[in-house]
C-alpha cells in the first residue's frame, strides 16, 4: 500500500464531531449544514441552506441517492462536488430523523473514503496485532502493570491472561531477569523514547528444559494530548539466529587461530582453545601415538585398542579437572563396541549422545572405571566425539562434552564441531609432516584455505570473512574467484545492505548472478550494469507485486508485507576485476564499493582511482571501466566496507590505516600473513560491520606459453596455419595435440575467412589446458547447430565442441574472439 495510507496516522483519524454533517427534509432540500460539511465541500452554511441537496453530487455521475439504500451500518459510495469544482469520493450515511415537527427529515454524514479507509486500517491493524502477528507483544500501563498480551506471547511464554493481566514482569515472569527490563519500562515512561532490540535470555514454561533468547523492544504509547500513559513490549524469538551466529563466529576463529603455527601439540591446543567456552566446557583431543613421531597414521578403520596420547585439553574450569590423562600422556579409550569412541574410529562418522534416563553413567563405561567416576562427579551429560581425519587418514579423537550448560549438545553443534575438526585436522596432519620432513608453513596454509585455485595460473588468492558482532546477525557481504578464458580470472567482491537470513540469501543471489554473467566474458562495466538491470528489475517486479495485493485484498489489507528477499539486493554495492595474465592488464568497475588496492613489488601501496558507480538497483549513472598494467607478483587487495570503516573513524581514516598495514607490514610476507596481518591491524576486536577480504597476488605468463599469428581474410592461409601450429606444438613437446588442434585451427579460421572481415588473429596459449583463438572483426556470434545430411556447412562448431573441454566467444571493443580449450593429456574421448 502506498505511503499515504498511514502519513498522519493515527494521529489524525477522523473526529466523529468534526464530520461531514447536514439535515434534508423530505423535499430533498438541505436544512442544516455542520461546520465539517464546510471544511468538506467548501460550502458555508448560508450559502446552502434551501437549496436542493441534488447540486452537491457530481454532475455526469449518479444522481442523488436513495436514502433508505445508505441506512446500513457501512453506509454507501457518493461522490460530492467541492465548491471550486473538484470530485470528492465519500461514504455517506443516512439516517431517518424528526426535528419534532411532525414531518420526516433525514441526518446525512460524510466522510472522504480515505479517512474510512484509514479508519479501517486502524482497526485492522489492531485486530492483526493482537490476533495474527507472529511477534509477541504486551501493552503496561504506567504502573508497570500487564493490560494486555496478544495470542503470539501467550503462545510463547505459555501464561494465559489470568496469570499475566493486571501483574508486574517480576511477578509474572520468574525464570527470566527482569531487572533490566523493568528499568527499560521506566525510561520509556520517563523519556517517551523507543528502546529497540535489547536482548533477553532465559526459559519459560512452553519449554523449560532450553534457554532461549529474545530480542525485546519497548516504544511508548501516548495519549491525545501527547502524554505517555502505557508501554509496548514486542519481543522476538532470535534464539535460533543467535545460536547460528555463535557457531558463525566460531567458525570464524577456528580459520584465525588454528594453525598459527607448526607445532603439532600447538595446534592441538588452539583446537581445544577454540570450542572452549563457547562450544563446549571441556575438549580434549587425544592423537594417535605414532602421529607425534611424525609417523603416516592408519588408513581405514581404527580400533580403539590403538595406543592413543593426549595432545590438549582446555576446560572451563581452572586446572581441568575434568581430564583423565596430562597432555602427552596414553589416554585408554573404553574399549566396548558400542561407545561412541569406538563408533567413530570405525566409521569415520562423528557421533553425539547424551544421558538418557536415571543412570547418569551410559553401559560402554563399565570398562573405564576412571571416566566413568568423571561423568558423574562433574555431572556431564552430553558430549561429541569427531575422528581427526585427513586426507583420508584418521589421527585420532576430538571430545567435545557439556556439564554446566544445561542444554544438550544439537545436530548443529555437531556439524559445527566437524568443520573445525577438519581444519584442524589438517593443520595437525601438516605439523606431523613438519615434524618428519621439515617442511615450510605453505602447506599448512594452502591446507586451510579451501578457496585457493590450485589450478589457476592468473593469481594466487587467499580470503578472510568476518561476521559482525552476534547481534547484527548474519550478514552479506561475498567474494569470488572465477576463472575465465583465455587463462584469465575475475575477483569479486559485494556487500548486500542488512543483516539476518535475508541478506544472506540475497548475497547467494547476487553471487550467481555473477558468476554466470561471468560466464559469458562480459567487461567489467558491461557485467555490472547488467546486475543492476537484474537488481531494478527484481525490486520493481516486488514493489508491482505488493501494489497488486494491496489492491486486491481492500481497505483491511493490515500493515504492508515485510520486503521480500529480491528487495534486499537494492542498494548492495560491488568491485569486479578481470585479470589478464598474458597481457599483464587488470581492468575493474565499481558499484558504489571501496577502490582496490595494490602493491607493486618494490613500490607502495596505493588505491586504484576510477570512477565510483552507484549502488546496484540506484541507477542514474553509468559503470565505468578502469585498466592498469600491474608488473608480475603485484598484490591486489579487495576488500568491503567493514574493514575501513566503523563507529569510532570515517572511511577515509580507515584507508589511510589500510595503506600503512600493507607499506609497513605485508610487501613480503606470505598471502596467508597478509590476510592476518590486515585483519588484526584494521580490526583489533570484533567488527561492528561484516568484513570480507579477498588478497590476490598476480602471476604473469611467460611469452613462451603464448604464441600470436596475424593473418589475411583468405583461404589460403588456412594451411599456412596449419604449419605454425604444428611447429609451435612441438616447441611445447605438445604433439599428441597436434591432430585436434589443427581441426580446431582449421575450423575456426575457416569460420572467420567466410562470415568476418580481416585482419584475423590466430592465439594459442599454453596454461592448464591448450587454448586455442582467433580473432575477427565480426560482431555476429556463432552458434551450435546440428548440420542437415545435404549441408555443405554448419559442422565446424559441433566438431570443435566435440573435440575441446570448453568452447565459446568474447567481445572486446570493435573484436569477437572464438576460443576452444583442450586438456594437455589429449583430446576428450
Amino acid at each position: 500500500m502506498g505511503d499515504t495510507t498511514f502519513r498522519g496516522w493515527p494521529h489524525h483519524l477522523p473526529d466523529p464531531i468534526s464530520e461531514a454533517t447536514c439535515v434534508v427534509d423530505e423535499r430533498g432540500v438541505l436544512t442544516g449544514w455542520s461546520l465539517g460539511a464546510q471544511n468538506l465541500l467548501g460550502h458555508r452554511a448560508e450559502d446552502v441552506v434551501g437549496r436542493p441537496v441534488a447540486e452537491l453530487f457530481a454532475p455526469g455521475g449518479p444522481g442523488p441517492p436513495r436514502f433508505e439504500a445508505h441506512t446500513a451500518a457501512g453506509g454507501g459510495p457518493a461522490v460530492l462536488r467541492h465548491r471550486d469544482g473538484h470530485d470528492v469520493r465519500t461514504v455517506l450515511w443516512a439516517q431517518p430523523w424528526s426535528p419534532g415537527d411532525g414531518r420526516p427529515h433525514w441526518l446525512l454524514q460524510a466522510t472522504s473514503e480515505e479517512a474510512v479507509r484509514r479508519q479501517d486500517i486502524g482497526r485492522a491493524l489492531l485486530d492483526g496485532l493482537g490476533l495474527a502477528s507472529p511477534i509477541a507483544m504486551s501493552v503496561y500501563d504506567d504502573q508497570y502493570r500487564c493490560l494486555m498480551q496478544n495470542a503470539a506471547l501467550r503462545r510463547l511464554s505459555g501464561v494465559p491472561d489470568e496469570e499475566r493481566l493486571g501483574l508486574t514482569l517480576s511477578e509474572t515472569v520468574s525464570q527470566v531477569d527482569t531487572s533490566g527490563m523493568e528499568a527499560t519500562q521506566h525510561q520509556v515512561l520517563r523519556q517517551g523514547v523507543a528502546v529497540a532490540d535489547v536482548e533477553v535470555r532465559g526459559r519459560v514454561p512452553s519449554d523449560p528444559d532450553r534457554e532461549r533468547v529474545w530480542s525485546n523492544s519497548v516504544f511508548p504509547l501516548k495519549d491525545r494530548s501527547g502524554e505517555v500513559f502505557a508501554v509496548c513490549h514486542a519481543v522476538l524469538d532470535i534464539t535460533e539466529r543467535h545460536r547460528a551466529r555463535e557457531r558463525l563466529a566460531v567458525l570464524n576463529d577456528a580459520s584465525a587461530r588454528i594453525g598459527s603455527t607448526l607445532d603439532l601439540l600447538h595446534t592441538a591446543q588452539e583446537l581445544a582453545d577454540v570450542a572452549v567456552p563457547r562450544l563446549a566446557d571441556f575438549a580434549c583431543v587425544d592423537l594417535i601415538d605414532s602421529v607425534f613421531e611424525g609417523e603416516e597414521p592408519p588408513t581405514g578403520a581404527v580400533t580403539s585398542e590403538r595406543v592413543f596420547r593426549r595432545a590438549a585439553h582446555r576446560s572451563i574450569a581452572p586446572g581441568t579437572p575434568e581430564a583423565v590423562a596430562d597432555v602427552e600422556d596414553v589416554d585408554v579409550h573404553a574399549s566396548a563396541p558400542d561407545s561412541p569412541f569406538a563408533r567413530a574410529l570405525a566409521t569415520g562418522a562423528s557421533v553425539l549422545e547424551s544421558v538418557n534416563g536415571q543412570d547418569p553413567v551410559p553401559g560402554w563405561l563399565a570398562d573405564d572405571p576412571k571416566r566413568a567416576e568423571g561423568i558423574k562427579r562433574w555431572g556431564i551429560h552430553s558430549w561429541m566425539v569427531v575422528p581427526v581425519r585427513a586426507r583420508g587418514s584418521t589421527l585420532g579423537v576430538a571430545v567435545f562434552v557439556r556439564r554446566q550448560r544445561t542444554d544438550p549438545f544439537e545436530q548443529d553443534d555437531l556439524l559445527l564441531a566437524d568443520e573445525i575438526v577438519a581444519r584442524a585436522a589438517v593443520c595437525i596432519d601438516n605439523a606431523r609432516r613438519y615434524t618428519r620432513e621439515r617442511g615450510t608453513a605453505l602447506a599448512l596454509q594452502r591446507s586451510l584455505l579451501p578457496q585457493r585455485l590450485p589450478a589457476q595460473a592468473a593469481v594466487e588468492a587467499r580470503s578472510r570473512y568476518l561476521p559482525a558482532g552476534s547481534r547484527l546477525g548474519v550478514g552479506g557481504d561475498w567474494f569470488d574467484v572465477i576463472p575465465l578464458s583465455g587463462a584469465r580470472v575475475a575477483l569479486v567482491v559485494g556487500d548486500v545492505v542488512g543483516h539476518g537470513m535475508k541478506a544472506a540469501v540475497t548475497m547467494g543471489r547476487l553471487r550467481t548472478a555473477v558468476r554466470t554473467l561471468a560466464d559469458l566474458d562480459l567487461p567489467p562495466d558491461e557485467l555490472l550494469a547488467h546486475v543492476d538491470d537484474q537488481v531494478r528489475r527484481l525490486v520493481d517486479e516486488q514493489a508491482a507485486e505488493g501494489q497488486e495485493s494491496g489492491d486486491a485484498t481492500g481497505a483491511a489489507a493490515g500493515p504492508p508485507p515485510e520486503p521480500a528477499i529480491d528487495a534486499w539486493a537494492f542498494g548492495a554495492t560491488c568491485v569486479y576485476a578481470v585479470y589478464d595474465p598474458i597481457t599483464r592488464h587488470l581492468t575493474f568497475a565499481r558499484a558504489g564499493h571501496p577502490p582496490p588496492a595494490v602493491v607493486t613489488p618494490g613500490g607502495r601501496a596505493e588505491f586504484l582511482d576510477s570512477a565510483n558507480g552507484p549502488p546496484l538497483g540506484v541507477g542514474g549513472l553509468p559503470f565505468e571501466a578502469t585498466g592498469v598494467q600491474l608488473p608480475d607478483h603485484s598484490l591486489l587487495v579487495l576488500y568491503t566496507d567493514g574493514l575501513v570503516e566503523s563507529r569510532d573513524h570515517d572511511i577515509d581514516a580507515g584507508l589511510d590505516r589500510l595503506r600503512h598495514a600493507l607499506d609497513d607490514d605485508c610487501r613480503d610476507l606470505s598471502l596467508d600473513a597478509v590476510c592476518d596481518t590486515v585483519v588484526s591491524r584494521l580490526i583489533p576486536g570484533h567488527p561492528s560491520d561484516d568484513v570480507a577480504l579477498l588478497v590476490a597476488r598476480t602471476r604473469a605468463l611467460s611469452d613462451d606459453h603464448c604464441a600470436v599469428w596475424d593473418l589475411p581474410a583468405e583461404p589460403a592461409v588456412v594451411s599456412r596455419a596449419r604449419a605454425h601450429v604444428a611447429r609451435q606444438l612441438s616447441r611445447w613437446q605438445l604433439g599428441h595435440l597436434l591432430d585436434t588442434t589443427q581441426v580446431v585451427v582449421t575450423e575456426l579460421l575457416t569460420n572467420a575467412i567466410v562470415h568476418a572481415r580481416g585482419p584475423i588473429q590466430l592465439r594459442l596459449v599454453r596454461n592448464q589446458s591448450l587454448i586455442c583463438e582467433v580473432s575477427d572483426s565480426s560482431a555476429a556470434a556463432p552458434h551450435l547447430r546440428r548440420a542437415g545430411r545435404m549441408d555443405e556447412g554448419g559442422r565446424g562448431l559441433f566438431l570443435i565442441a566435440q573435440l575441446s573441454r570448453r568452447w565459446g566467444t568474447r567481445y572486446s571493443g570493435d573484436r569477437k574472439t572464438i576460443w576452444a580449450e583442450q586438456p594437455l593429456n589429449g583430446p576428450r574421448r
